[in-house]
């Protein structure tokens, strides 16, 4: 029987810009107490987005029975025919009146690095959505969504006896440092990249190994020099996959998410779950904006003997 995985997360439309130079050519270390400072982007490309969104989709494309669960604006109608052309499940996309899908402002600098700029809309009625409304799930994971939703999806998937993955992301500066235990505590799996896993540290206290002895696996991507997943008190370095191009950084930790979600519904070790999770980042990164790779299992399975001289099922 194929597993299911319940993907609790923000859907949103993203503005996506790139500057054309770097960010720290412009900011003046001294003066930062009083910025003032724009931009300019000579390229705007609007996209569908949001990280249950772009998670979802990759989870998709490998063939998994992936249910997205997430609040969404009534402007949401051309994201749902998305979502429909692509056959993807729909049952558990809640409309909120009045209101508008989350929107992202995203500025992506020359070294990759990102300002980004929020509007939660609809994500903040996330609570409404129970994980008890999906029936027979056997995995999950609560990724960036409304404050209220994450708190108490975690909360749902712990109690129910439900294996879960924490995935904080740019949503972590919602939550104190005891909020941030308790979810640990509660999860089966934290993921994170290596700026919010020394975030993570800074607000509870816990250090590394901590954290990963109170999970069964802590996983933390470094961009292009792959990641690295702590389990059963050891260390598995990941290499990163080979990009064909260096496009946009934007959704990459969400196609990764997607590989770690997939070896885990398919019994896969952890070596070849974070291969395969760092050839799907590889494979976003070479494309502008975060849905609109595709790939199906077969050309990931080729994808990954190539780059790691091994067959991946």
């Amino acid at each position: 029987m194929t597993k299911k995985a319940l993907i609790c997360g923000s859907y949103a439309f993203d503005s996506i810009m790139v500057f054309q130079d770097q960010f720290k050519n412009h900011i003046l270390p001294d003066k930062v107490h009083m910025l003032n400072i724009s931009f300019l982007v000579p390229t705007l490309r609007k996209e569908f987005g949001g990280c249950g969104g772009n998670i979802a989709y990759n989870l998709h494309m490998l063939g998994a029975n992936s249910v997205p669960m997430a609040t969404v604006g009534e402007d949401f109608a051309p994201y749902m025919g998305w979502m429909e052309t692509h056959h993807m499940n729909t049952t558990h996309i809640k409309v909120i009146k009045d209101t508008y899908t989350g929107q992202a402002f995203i500025t992506t600098d020359m070294d990759d690095n990102q300002i980004t700029a929020f509007h939660p809309g609809a994500m903040s009625n996330s609570h409404q959505n129970k994980v008890s409304d999906a029936s027979n799930v056997d995995i999950g994971i609560v990724s960036p969504d409304g404050r209220d939703g994450m708190i108490e999806h975690a909360k749902q998937f712990a109690d129910a006896g439900i294996p879960f993955m924490f995935d904080p992301g740019q949503g972590m500066p919602m939550f104190s440092g005891e909020e941030l235990t308790t979810f640990v505590e509660q999860a089966t799996y934290v993921a994170m990249n290596d700026y919010e896993s020394q975030m993570l540290q800074d607000k509870t206290g816990l250090d590394v190994q901590t954290i990963a002895s109170m999970v069964d696996a802590l996983i933390i991507t470094k961009g292009g020099d792959g990641s690295e997943i702590h389990t059963g008190g050891e260390v598995i370095n990941i290499a990163p996959a080979k990009a064909n191009a260096t496009q946009d950084p934007t959704g990459c930790g969400d196609a990764y998410r997607a590989g770690l979600l997939y070896g885990l519904m398919n019994d896969l070790d952890w070596k070849t779950t974070g291969q395969l999770a760092g050839l799907l980042g590889a494979i976003k990164i070479a494309h502008l904006g975060t849905q609109n790779h595709q790939f199906d299992l077969a050309e990931i399975e080729r994808l990954y003997q190539q780059n790691y001289g091994e067959l991946l099922l």
